[in-house]
């Protein structure tokens, strides 16, 4: 598994969100570089952003969730085309698990377990 995994559910339909694509970057001083992506699984999980055994650098993330294609895959608008989810990592010898709870028109995060 991953370093740095993530969760996603749907709260407006009371299910795991699968489907949804999932770019992990890291910030430089340039802005962000992409070091992983993926799709959620059927449970809404996406446990392979990084490869198996690399652990992450101290530093800036950003998890882009792509959730306006999942919605529109439904057949629902949603307001937000993107969610981007900025954190730190500062013990990169940990697990840093960073879950999405979405719906249409409103989303939370918060840091997991």
């Amino acid at each position: 598994m991953s370093a740095i995994t993530t969760h996603v559910l749907d709260t407006s339909r009371g299910c795991p969100a699968s489907g949804v694509l999932v770019v992990l970057e890291v910030g430089d001083d340039g802005g962000y570089r992409e070091v992983g992506r993926g799709t959620t699984d059927g449970d809404g999980r996406q446990k392979g952003l990084l490869p198996p055994g690399e652990r992450p650098l101290q530093g800036r993330y950003r998890l882009t969730f792509h959730t306006g294609a999942y919605y529109a895959a439904l057949g629902c608008e949603s307001f937000y085309p993107t969610v981007s989810i900025l954190f730190e990592i500062r013990d990169p010898a940990q697990h840093h698990h960073v879950p999405l709870l979405l719906s249409p028109h409103g989303y939370t995060t918060y840091r997991g377990s």
